[in-house]
């Protein structure tokens, strides 16, 4: 059987003729940066609707088999705080309409906005293949973490648990592990959690850009519910799994102002520690902000695109080392404050160190039971 494949020129499909779509982040597709045409894959990806419409058909997601031979991505960045990550999924159902992971699908020859969060690479062996690295004598004992680029806790884990099995091979291992989520699905994986905090090798961060949910329905669309995290926040103390909250992004205009109150409500749900970043909007994350401003905050949309210019040297994004994170200027500067103040006023600091001591290798601990 072939595909049915439709070309379009680039310039035919325009934000100005998106709808928002019911549980999806973006609600249109900007064109590849890499490629001279716009590829539509499947009917369902179509356009031919009446623009005047309330809401464009849902559009299901589509899950593929990656067929990547390594599972560990390496970086030299001075910003994100950490040198090696394991990410079993690419692209991202939770659909967050700021995500600065969008650009990335653009290598795999699709768009950074509905294809990223309805056209998911799934890596069925990356427990394998883990294993295989970690049991590697050039492999050293360091920390990982998941996810550096899109959240290993998406609502297909639930079924997939690609997850949940890469976490027991680096139970294992004894291998040290920092949790980036935006999903309550962390929780299920309490057991393993538990054992890898007996030797001081594991973190969970619990992502919060919002306390709204009105708010998070429409930026965050298939993510857990602020309440939800909060509950996941407290379960996982009560395990005695170290736990914090990263309040990120942090974006001005829109959420900024809720950041003391964030901190406040996250540390009385048990959190212990605190990060954050400020948006960024590489590539086609830019226009595809811009839009979704548009759609749902028309009222606010210069007065955040012009705030996010003043943190990022007049532009919509800076990728520049040792600011892309935090931005650049006054009103980073009164972020940083307004975020240091409200973790003192909560009693929460940094995440602690996680620990390398106990990590062995499978192969070692075979040899030692003969």
């Amino acid at each position: 059987m072939t595909t049915k494949r439709k070309f379009r020129p680039v310039i035919e499909e325009t934000p100005q003729s998106a709808a928002p779509i019911r549980g999806r982040g973006a609600s249109w597709s900007p064109a590849n940066r890499f490629e001279k045409l716009h590829i539509d894959l499947t009917d369902i990806d179509c356009v031919d609707v009446d623009p005047a419409s309330e809401e464009k058909p849902r559009r299901a997601t589509q899950y593929f088999r990656d067929g990547t031979k390594s599972v560990i991505t390496r970086n030299n960045s001075p910003d994100v705080g950490f040198e090696t990550s394991l990410n079993p999924y690419r692209g991202c159902e939770h659909g967050c309409i700021y995500c600065y992971a969008r650009p990335t699908h653009e290598y795999l020859g699709l768009s950074a906005g509905l294809d990223f969060e309805s056209k998911i690479m799934v890596k069925m062996n990356a427990p394998e293949l883990l294993r295989a690295e970690l049991e590697s004598p050039r492999w050293q004992p360091q920390t990982l973490v998941m996810s550096g680029v899109t959240d290993p806790y998406q609502p297909i884990e639930r079924t997939l648990r690609i997850t949940r099995r890469c976490l027991e091979e680096l139970a294992k291992f004894r291998s040290p592990v920092a949790i980036i989520t935006k999903n309550r699905l962390v929780t299920r994986d309490i057991d393993i959690l538990r054992d890898l905090a007996t030797c001081n090798a594991v973190a969970v961060n619990i992502s919060v850009t919002s306390l709204d949910p009105n708010l998070q329905r429409v930026l965050e669309p298939r993510t857990s519910s602020p309440q939800a995290r909060l509950e996941a926040i407290t379960q996982l103390r009560h395990a005695g799994i170290p736990t914090g909250v990263m309040v990120a992004p942090i974006i001005p205009g829109l959420t900024d102002h809720d950041v003391p109150k964030i901190l406040d409500t996250c540390a009385k749900a048990g959190a212990q520690f605190a990060g954050y970043t400020v948006i960024r909007l590489p590539w086609a994350v830019a226009p595809l902000f811009e839009h979704w401003l548009e759609e749902h905050f028309p009222d606010r949309k210069e007065k955040v695109l012009g705030r996010i210019r003043d943190l990022r040297g007049n532009r919509l994004n800076n990728s520049q080392w040792h600011t892309r994170m935090t931005g650049e200027g006054v009103f980073a500067e009164q972020i940083a404050s307004l975020f240091r103040v409200g973790c003192r006023h909560a009693g929460i600091g940094r995440r602690p160190a996680l620990s390398t001591a106990s990590f062995c290798k499978s192969t070692t601990q075979l040899r030692l039971s003969l």
